[in-house]
C-alpha cells in the first residue's frame, strides 16, 4: 500500500517508523514531515496539510491507498471529509467528529449529554462573565481558550488573580482565534493519565496508558507544554479505575455513531483523564494520536499498524486486533532553550547514533531539520523524543536518561525527572 503521513512532529516520525516497519507498507510520503520521518520516508515539504483540494491532487497523482492525518489542524479544517468525498481511505475523523477537540465547550456538552464524569464548568463569550463565574467557582480554577491553541491554551491558575489574567489573556488575542470563548472549570485533583482509543462504527479499542508531563520544568513547574515526558504503562492505576477509563471510551465513541456524527469517526480518541478520590474524571477529549504520548505506545504495539488503521478507516470494528509488547517504555524531551517561549533555531544536533546504540533506544524527531551543509539541525520547541523500552520501568528510564546524555546541541533543555513520581508510588501525589 502506498501511504501519506500529514505532520511534521514527533508523532508523526513514530506514525511513519510503524507504518513502515509493515511488509504491507509501499511507498511512504510524510507531508512535509522532518529530519527524522526523511529516514523511513518521502518528505513532501511543499504542501499545505490543511488544503485538501491540494491534498486530493496529491493522493490521486500518487496512488495512495491510505492517508493518516496526524495532527488536530487539518482535521477540525475537514481535511479528511474532503479526501473521503474524492474516495481516499483516510484514517482521521471528519470535521464534525474533530470538534470533540476543535471546542471545549463542544466536547464538555458532549460529555455532559453522554454522561461521562468531568469537571464542573462554565462557558463564555465575554471576560466579565467569565471572571464573575470564576469568583463564584474559587481558586484554584482552570481556564481554557475554546479553540486550538497548540496545547497551551489551558491555564491551572492557583490565585483568583492569575484566573482574572488568563480570562483577559486568552480575551486580548494572546491565543488568536481560539481565545474568542472561554471555558471556566472546576480544578480537579490527582494524578493525570490518557488513555487512546482507535474509534470506528462506534465502537473503541483501548490501548495501553500513558502518563504525558505538561510543565516546562522539574517538580511540575513553569508554564504548559506540549509535553515534556511521557512513560507507558501507568503503573499507579488501579484496575478499577482504568475499567471506569475503559467505560468512558466506550460511551465517547458509541455517541459518535449517533447524530450529529453519523458513523464519520474513524480514527483515534484521546481521553485525557485526572484520577480524581471520585474517581476518573474526563479533562479532554482530543481528536488524534496524542504528542508524546504517540512515541511511546507505538513501540509497544505488536500488531500491524496498517491492518488496523485500514480496519479502522474502513469502518470494519470486526477487523480490528490490538496486542502488546510487555515492556515498559519511557520518553523524554529534548527542548530547545526558551521553549515554550521564543527560542531560536538552526542548532546543530550531534550524537543520535550514539544514543541509538544503547539498548532498545529509538529517537524520534520532533523539531528538526537538514540545513544547507546537510547537517541535521534544530527547527522547533521540542527537538527530539528519546524513547527507551525496558523489562521493567526502572531499566526503560535509565536507558532512556543514558541515550539523553549522548545526544548535544546548544542550548538542549530537557526535564530530569520523567516518571520520578510514578516510581514513588501513588502517595507522592498527595
Amino acid at each position: 500500500m502506498n501511504i501519506a503521513v500529514l505532520g511534521s512532529g514527533g508523532r508523526e516520525h513514530a506514525l511513519a517508523w510503524s507504518l513502515a516497519k509493515s511488509p504491507k507498507c509501499g511507498r511512504l510520503y510524510a507531508i512535509p514531515g522532518n529530519g527524522g520521518t526523511a529516514q523511513v520516508a518521502e518528505n513532501v515539504a511543499n504542501l499545505d496539510i490543511c488544503n485538501g483540494e491540494a491534498l486530493c491532487g496529491f493522493v490521486r497523482y500518487h496512488d495512495i491507498d491510505l492517508v493518516v492525518i496526524g495532527p488536530e489542524a487539518p482535521l477540525v479544517a475537514g481535511v479528511a471529509d474532503a479526501l473521503r468525498s474524492a474516495g481516499a481511505l483516510v484514517f482521521g475523523p471528519g470535521a464534525q467528529g474533530a470538534q470533540l477537540e476543535g471546542s471545549k465547550t463542544f466536547s464538555k456538552r458532549f460529555m455532559e449529554r453522554v454522561g461521562i464524569p468531568t469537571a464542573e464548568y462554565g462557558t463564555f463569550d465575554n471576560a466579565e462573565e467569565a471572571k464573575a463565574y470564576a469568583r463564584r467557582m474559587g481558586a484554584p480554577v482552570v481556564v481554557k481558550a475554546d479553540g486550538l491553541a497548540a496545547g497551551k491554551g489551558v491555564i491551572v491558575a492557583d490565585n483568583l488573580d492569575d484566573a482574572l489574567e488568563a480570562i483577559d489573556e486568552c480575551f486580548s488575542g494572546h491565543f488568536g482565534d481560539a481565545g474568542s470563548r472561554v471555558v471556566v472549570e472546576e480544578c480537579l485533583t490527582g494524578p493525570e493519565c490518557s488513555l487512546l482509543a482507535f474509534v470506528t462504527a462506534g465502537k473503541a479499542f483501548c490501548m495501553t496508558t500513558a502518563q504525558d508531563h505538561k510543565r516546562a520544568y522539574d517538580g511540575d513547574l513553569g508554564p504548559n507544554t506540549g509535553g515534556m515526558g511521557v512513560y507507558s504503562p501507568v503503573p499507579i492505576v488501579e484496575p478499577e479505575e482504568l475499567s471506569a477509563m475503559q467505560r468512558a471510551m466506550q460511551q465517547a465513541a458509541a455517541a459518535t455513531a449517533e447524530a450529529p456524527f453519523e458513523h464519520d469517526y474513524r480514527g483515534v480518541l484521546y481521553g485525557g483523564f485526572m484520577l480524581t478520590p471520585q474517581g476518573p474524571k474526563v479533562l479532554e477529549f482530543n481528536a488524534r494520536f496524542g504528542d508524546p504520548e504517540t512515541q511511546v505506545i507505538l513501540p509497544r504495539l505488536k500488531s500491524d499498524l496498517v491492518d488496523v488503521m485500514v480496519a479502522v478507516a474502513a469502518g470494519k470494528p470486526e477487523d480490528v486486533h490490538l496486542e502488546w509488547r510487555d515492556e515498559w517504555a519511557v520518553a523524554v524531551v529534548l527542548a530547545s532553550e526558551g521553549y515554550p517561549g521564543p527560542y531560536e533555531k538552526g542548532k546543530v544536533i550531534l550524537g543520535i547514533d550514539e544514543a541509538e546504540a544503547v539498548d532498545d533506544v529509538i529517537v524520534f524527531h520532533a523539531g528538526t531539520a537538514l540545513n544547507q551543509d546537510e547537517e541535521l539541525v534544530t527547527a522547533g520547541g521540542r527537538v527530539l523524543n528519546v524513547v527507551a523500552l525496558g523489562k521493567s520501568f526502572e531499566e526503560a528510564r535509565g536507558r532512556c536518561y543514558d541515550a539523553v546524555e549522548r545526544i548535544n546541541f546548544e542550548g538542549k533543555r530537557f526535564r530530569t525527572d520523567i516518571g520520578a513520581k510514578a516510581a514513588a508510588g501513588r502517595s507522592s501525589w498527595e
